[in-house]
């Protein structure tokens, strides 16, 4: 292949996963399994090319990863909690009684060392959802969104942390709460959200909720049927809310757990409204399993949402942690390989893998309203280098990513500005 001018750079035996190029026509490479293969051609900053290689390949590389769903707030409060083992509404009371312990002292350690695990684990883009509190003055928000705010000001250059309001989608069936909110939100840039559940008020919540969003361009996230409850029905209402209100911009829809309680029409019906309306959905499964389906003997429900279902409708699907170390998941990791190699176990997704990396870096970027980013095209800057030679052994967690651009084969590149 050659190249016009410009400097350039090589990174000899390189696999890259072939989901994770855009144009895998035009950026060459040998195929091996379903990755591609060759040497890594880098032109003033970018990568430009795979090409033929004289070495078997002993590196992978990657886009930045995303994690669409955390909630910094809350993480590594788990080693002070009382009551913990149990379902969602025992989670709830023991992270509320946690909540006279945040002062910004603490939650800034927490949010902070929950940030440097998602950094160390490969992400350059994570939304956390941060409570919205009960106060009725919007101007008064809550310690923690003020502690994040502070956060993304003094992130590392290339790191997007967004923050996204969590609040009862009850308070936004008050129509004046609901335009004060979303204007406030809208402020600080942040996402605005709410949690459906089985309340009566949630359609005149949504209606307000799409029409606030629309008005001050925000882009909406749910936390929507966290339970296996036969009654649980706010996804389908969500997709009717959108759909009514012509909503153009990005919606996202954490957990949706009910929604395996359904049969193949409805799943498909409700499916199809989903990608008719562009609204992505989060799968949650580290803090899902853990939670849902608890009976008093060992559980025979996984509390995931149809994760197959939804893709072969054409909804874009992602994975997140969700909740690290808290009242709603005692364990759990910041890092969207760990999630991803769980879903595989827990929602039966098999090889090949690349095909399921676009839930923890392109697709997940764009439910958050992101540019997708392959390594096609990448700025050096946002790649990563994986010591493993096949996708999944990068599934099996060893291996910790190391910036591409540290890699010698870049001194003689310049680097993208």
């Amino acid at each position: 292949m050659t190249l016009a001018g410009g400097k350039t750079g090589r990174i000899p035996g390189v696999l890259v996963p072939r989901a994770m190029i855009a144009q895998p026509g035009r950026f060459g490479g040998a195929p091996i399994g379903d990755c591609l293969s060759g040497d890594l051609v880098l032109r003033n900053g970018r990568a430009v090319a795979l090409s033929p290689s004289g070495q078997a390949p002993d590196c992978l590389v990657m886009p930045r990863l995303t994690d669409p769903h955390v909630h910094l707030d809350k993480c590594h409060s788990m080693d002070r909690l009382a009551g913990v083992g149990g379902d969602l509404d025992t989670a709830i009371r023991a992270q509320l009684a946690d909540k006279a312990r945040w002062d910004t002292a603490d939650i800034r350690h927490r949010a902070s060392r929950g940030l440097r695990e998602l950094s160390e684990a490969g992400c350059a883009t994570v939304r956390s959802h941060v409570d919205w509190g009960d106060d009725r003055d919007p101007d008064r928000v809550p310690l923690a969104w003020e502690v994040l705010g502070e956060l993304i000001a003094t992130a590392p250059q290339g790191f997007t942390l967004q923050r996204a309001a969590l609040t009862d989608i009850v308070r936004l069936a008050d129509a004046p709460y609901a335009e004060s909110c979303a204007a406030r939100i809208a402020r600080d840039k942040g996402v605005l959200g709410a949690f459906v559940f089985d309340q009566a008020e949630r359609d005149s919540g949504l209606a307000n909720a799409f029409r606030a969003a629309d008005r001050y361009g925000l882009a909406l996230d749910f936390h929507v049927d966290e339970g296996l409850s036969a009654t649980l029905d706010g996804l389908e209402r969500i997709a009717d809310a959108a759909l009514a209100a012509r909503f153009q911009g990005p919606v996202l829809c954490g957990h949706a757990c009910s929604l395996a309680n359904l049969g193949q029409a409805d799943t498909a019906r409700i499916a199809d409204k989903l990608a008719r309306a562009g609204i992505s959905v989060a799968a949650l499964p580290q803090t899902n399993l853990y939670l849902q389906g608890r009976t008093t003997g060992t559980p025979d429900r996984r509390g995931l949402t149809r994760l197959h279902e939804l893709r072969a409708a054409g909804v874009n699907v992602v994975l997140g942690a969700d909740n690290v170390r808290d009242g709603f998941c005692p364990i759990g990791r910041h890092d969207p390989l760990h999630t991803l190699a769980l879903a595989v176990l827990a929602a039966h997704l098999d090889p090949p893998f690349d095909r399921h990396l676009p839930m923890i870096t392109t697709g997940a970027r764009q439910a958050l309203g992101l540019a997708p980013q392959t390594v096609d095209g990448a700025a050096t800057g946002d790649l990563l280098l994986f010591d493993v030679t096949s996708t999944s052994e990068l599934l099996c967690g060893p291996a910790r990513p190391r910036p591409l651009s540290e890699h010698t084969g870049c001194a003689h590149d310049c680097p993208a500005q």
